[in-house]
């Protein structure tokens, strides 16, 4: 009957102390990232971070998988401290190799996390960036503005892209070409999208420094007559016959205004 005490007490014994303790090492990473992944999603909650980026393109893709942006983020740094600790413990259970595994993937391993954690956040922000633009520019009648947000939330996320990049050992003077290149392509075509709504910028200048007409005149302007309803830098807003007419100011500008007097 004491045979297989015995014996297992011999597997114990023949066990190295150096296993023993990479276990323990092992066992206290994982309630470390546990306690750690708790911590910051309330600390992320408390922070207001649910809230700020509520009704992101980000936020509404991981409530559809059953989770959430600030558990993403939480998971990730729990992800982050178990993956520290087993190379910890391989450390200490002595395994072979281990110094080429160190120098390589352990060493990659903060970078690899911090661009995870750049890439996220840079989506997130340009998607509350590209909500927020959208909202300022909802009350004006443009067309040509529904590029600006596209192009405010892609410029962030591929300035993060960059970061991310960087951080895993892309080449510096590739990044700045990239940048340089993408900078240019964003001049450029918003230079070729938008030159409407900078000719309608301009005139809206001229016309409320000059003033030619005022909210109240009655007017005719590119073959539409109505009341003046309102003048903004990029349009100018006529009513007539019941229906507003919205008219940008390079139209006005170019074509001339008939000022109306009874």
């Amino acid at each position: 009957m004491s045979a297989v005490p015995t014996s297992l007490s011999g597997v114990v014994s023949a066990v190295p102390e150096r296993i023993w303790l990479a276990l323990l090492v092992l066992l206290f990473g994982l309630v470390a990232a546990y306690v750690v992944g708790v911590i910051n999603r309330r600390l992320l909650t408390r922070a207001g971070v649910p809230d700020v980026i509520e009704g992101t393109a980000f936020e509404r893709t991981a409530r559809e998988f059953d989770t959430s942006t600030v558990r993403i983020l939480a998971s990730l740094s729990s992800y982050f401290i178990v993956a520290v600790a087993v190379i910890a413990a391989m450390t200490v259970a002595e395994v072979n190799y281990l110094e080429q595994f160190w120098a390589g993937v352990a060493a990659f391993l903060p970078r690899v996390f911090i661009a995870v954690v750049v890439l996220i956040v840079g989506v997130v922000i340009g998607d509350k960036a590209e909500l927020l633009v959208a909202e300022r520019l909802r009350g004006i009648k443009l067309p040509e503005l529904g590029v600006l947000p596209p192009i405010v939330k892609y410029s962030i996320v591929y300035v993060a892209a960059l970061v991310a990049l960087g951080q895993v050992g892309v080449q510096t003077l590739a990044l700045v070409v990239l940048l340089a290149a993408y900078a240019f392509a964003v001049v450029l075509f918003a230079a070729l999208g938008l030159k409407d709504l900078i000719a309608s910028a301009a005139a809206g200048v001229f016309l409320l420094l000059r003033q030619p007409y005022g909210i109240g005149d009655e007017v005719k302007v590119a073959g539409e007559r109505g009341i003046v309803q309102e003048v903004d830098l990029f349009v100018t807003h006529i009513e007539a016959a019941g229906e507003d007419h919205v008219i940008p100011n390079h139209s006005v500008f170019r074509d001339g205004i008939v000022l109306i007097r009874d």
